[in-house]
């Protein structure tokens, strides 16, 4: 019994590892609203993509605020917070 158990979970395992990493690793869908990018405003691990090779993509940034990671705002909200920027 505790054989086919290890199976079981092992098999689980392997089906579910790929899709966790990527949904993971992609960038976060296209809003349905009209959006810009809006750099610098992300808190850590909550951007919705990056635009250079610090990290694959959403979710990842490590620190808050980084200057290289963007979320999806509505358009011509991103220039009225303080520390956002439509540039990265």
């Amino acid at each position: 019994m505790n054989t086919r158990l290890f199976i079981a979970t092992a098999l689980s395992a392997a089906i579910a590892a790929p899709v966790v990493t990527a949904a993971q690793a992609a960038p976060a869908p296209e809003p349905k609203f009209k959006a810009e990018k809006c750099y610098g405003l992300a808190k850590a691990g909550q951007n919705d993509c990056a635009s250079t090779g610090s990290h694959s993509c959403a979710g990842l940034s490590k620190a808050d605020a980084d200057p290289a990671s963007w979320i999806y705002l509505p358009a011509g909200y991103c220039g009225r917070i303080v520390g956002g920027s439509t540039k990265a």
